[in-house]
Order: structure tokens, then sequence, then C-alpha cells
């Protein structure tokens, strides 16, 4: 059966793609995903991505987030300075065979700098569900984001690269002949009180992970789990500033996410988890609604 939306929703990412048949109210009528994310495209695959994706779904407007608006996506949505509301920016447009897309811009912050693309549209969904919300939303992700709002409006935000050098030192260096799969609690305590408590030794520490696997047998897991600690410990040393004191939200995928809640816990920030994909779409919709309004 043919879907007939009345506009497509897209979070288009560095490795994936999801859209979403979406009515006028924001309901999803159907939903689909490929792994054709903007780092396995060259200019030309874009749309022809979109359009396979789509192909059992009526042509609608597409509001799209992510990657898609990067310099090596497929229009350049630039970035708009903060502070602002996330959704402040103009959308870039351009068309595939059958498609109009707007893409959601970005976020920038001039000092220090940094960058934000495809978070902004989950701000603006958590806000949507949270209205008159102050605080600050930690993101956890491959480059987790924390982001001070307030007055509905992006303040300033930090960007930190633990999801990044986790998958660095567990893939391509000594530590992936120590830290292998599974999880330990404990393990992750440990190295996440560490982290915390003295940052500046964290590149000592990492390297006990592969003495004791050497000497004492530590088990992977554990390993695993006590640089995952040391990391995030590391990353909330350097964001105190933000969270200390604050009313923090944690948006991301579960576990992930999970993790973030459980280090702040031990801070004394009751912080509270966010289901990404709601965020996701209703900061989608949000956008859908600004760009009915000025379209």
């Amino acid at each position: 059966m043919t879907i007939s939306p009345a506009w497509i929703a897209v979070d288009w990412g560095t490795s994936n793609l999801r859209v979403w048949a979406m009515s006028d109210s924001g309901s999803v009528l159907a939903e689909a995903t490929s792994d054709e994310g903007m780092g396995t495209l060259d200019q030309a695959g874009f749309a022809p991505a979109l359009d396979r994706l789509c192909a059992d779904w009526d042509a609608a407007p597409v509001i799209a987030c992510g990657m898609v608006g990067s310099r090596q996506g497929w229009a350049e949505a630039p970035y708009t300075a903060v502070p602002c509301t996330p959704l402040s920016g103009g959308f870039a447009t351009t068309h595939s065979s059958r498609l109009s897309v707007n893409i959601i811009p970005g976020l920038k912050q001039a000092s220090p700098a940094d960058v934000m693309r495809g978070e902004e549209t989950q701000i603006a969904g958590f806000l949507a569900q949270n209205p008159r919300w102050d605080g600050v939303i930690c993101l956890p992700g491959t480059h987790t984001k924390w982001v001070h709002i307030s007055a509905d409006e992006v303040v300033s935000f930090q960007t930190c690269m633990t999801g990044d050098m986790f998958a660095a030192l567990t893939g391509h260096t000594v530590l992936r002949h120590s830290c292998g799969d599974g999880w330990d609690d404990d393990g992750f305590a440990t190295g996440l009180d560490d982290g915390i408590s003295r940052p500046e030794r964290l590149a000592a520490r990492m390297f006990t992970l592969r003495a004791e696997g050497l000497l004492n047998g530590l088990p992977q897991a554990q390993a695993r789990a006590r640089l995952s600690g040391l990391l995030i410990g590391a990353e909330l040393a350097a964001t105190k500033p933000y969270w200390l004191g604050q009313q923090v939200a944690v948006i991301g995928a579960g576990a992930l996410s999970h993790l973030y809640v459980t280090a702040l816990s031990t801070q004394g920030v009751a912080a509270t988890q966010v289901n990404a994909e709601r965020a996701t779409l209703t900061g989608l919709t949000a956008a859908y609604r600004l760009w009915k309004e000025t379209a």
C-alpha cells in the first residue's frame, strides 16, 4: 500500500540514513532506514539514496537534519551563531528527482571554537516537550555535547571527543589486546572515580590496564569498563562548570546515556534520561512547522 505523507522527516548521519513518513500533526505513518550515511556517499549519491528509501511513499516536502547539511554533505546548511534558539537559522534547500529537501542548519560558537550539526534538532525537540526549561543538556555520542540552555536559547556549548577516543584506543592501540567484549559495572565505577579525581593521570592510568592484563590477568571486560570510566570521568572533570549545580537532561542512545546518568549521579546530579529518537522526531516536527510558516 502506498503511503501518502504530509511531509517526510529525515535524520541523515555519518553512518546511517533514517526516514519517517509523517502526518501533518507529527504522527509517524511509516519509517525506513539504510546504512547509506553521509560517510559512504559522494555528492551524486545523496539524491538516489533518499529516493530509494522513500520509493513506496508519495512525494512530499522533506525536512532533514544531521550531516547531510555539512560541507561534505548534500547541500551545506551554514551554521547559526549562538546564542540563539536551536532552530533559528534558514533552511538549505536541494532536490532529488522527486523530492524537495529542506536541511536544518547546525550551530557554531566563536570562542572557544565549536560546532554541532544534528544535535540542535534534538535540543529543539526536548525544549518543545519541556517548555521554559533552563539547565544543561548532555548529548552523549562519538562527540559528546554539553549545552547550556536559558530562555529557550542555546547560550554556549562544549564538545568532548570521548566516544571517538574510546573507539580509537580499543581499536587501534595496544589496548585493543586488553579491552575485549563484555562489561563490568565495578570496573566502570573504579575508572570513573579515578578519572574524575585525577584527570591529569589519564594517559598513565590507561596503560596500567595493559600492564594489569599482562601481570595480573585483568579480565578484558573489566579493562574495557575501566577505560570507559576513565574517559567519562576525565570528561566530567573538564565539563564541571556546565553540570555542577545545574538541572541536567541526557539525550542519546540508551546504554551510553545510562552511563552518563550513572556517572553524574556519583557527583550528586540527578540527571534525566531522554529518548533520543523521540527528541529527534519532535525537533523535526518543530522544524516542519517553522518551515510551513516561512515557505
